[in-house]
């Protein structure tokens, strides 16, 4: 029973990542961009509730579409508020499926890794002596997926709290890039071109700063590592 809501992710992602594949894509919301905007004049409030649980559902069941997700909060409600909504929803999905694998396989797993003796036991003590600067780390460093950012954590013992903190506050630069982009997709729409999201992330304007924060992120741990050695 306590793996059945990780079981039910797993059944629900590889489903999604077939049937949704088509579905959710930049010119799934590019044919609909006109009806979607309409959608959002006449009923702004529950444009953004059906939004948010659109996105929680996508992080939660790891479906296919996170980026076009992010990408539609910034066409159909601009830079901001479009990324707090955005950071939000994905903060609530990256949670519950903390949650399910916490449930279904952490506490037994990290019961293994403490009684564990050797490079096992190095490594979780080394991850439980820098955990905050390892969690921020993992969200802001652009190649990690966002799937195993959700659920590593989860399998070595992190408390929700710092969790979901790390996870909200370390999204927001790569959130706040792809939800300003959707904000300019009009434009991008009206010339019919088709961006490389892929991309995106790696402009020096936008990967020189995420790459400071990291190691901002890395410092301290550098610092522990080398006081430790001196023995101060």
């Amino acid at each position: 029973m306590k793996r059945l809501p990780l079981i039910i992710i797993v059944i629900v992602a590889i489903v999604g990542a077939f049937t949704l594949r088509d579905y959710l894509t930049f010119e799934a919301l590019r044919d609909n961009r006109q009806m979607l905007l309409e959608f959002r004049d006449e009923n702004y409030l529950g444009t953004v509730a059906a939004f948010m649980v659109v996105y929680v559902v996508i992080v939660a069941f790891s479906l296919p579409g996170a980026t076009i997700a992010t990408l539609s909060g910034g066409f159909l409600f601009a830079t901001f508020p479009g990324a707090l909504f955005n950071i939000v929803a994905a903060t609530i999905g990256a949670t519950l499926i903390f949650a399910a694998a916490r449930w279904g396989l952490g506490e037994k797993l990290s019961e293994k890794m403490n009684a564990s003796e050797g490079v096992v036991k190095k490594i979780k003590a080394g991850i439980d002596e820098n955990q905050w600067e390892m969690l921020f780390l993992i969200r802001l460093i652009p190649v990690v997926p966002f799937f195993v950012a959700n659920v590593v954590p989860a399998l070595v013992d992190v408390p929700m709290r710092r969790f979901v903190i790390s996870t909200l506050f370390g999204i927001v630069p790569g959130t706040v890039v792809y939800t300003s982009v959707g904000a300019g997709l009009g434009s991008v729409f009206a010339g019919g071109e088709t961006p490389d999201f892929g991309m995106i992330i790696f402009e020096p304007q936008i990967l020189l700063p995420i790459l400071g924060l990291c190691l901002l992120a890395v410092l301290p741990i550098v610092i522990k590592a080398i006081r430790g050695k001196k023995g101060l």
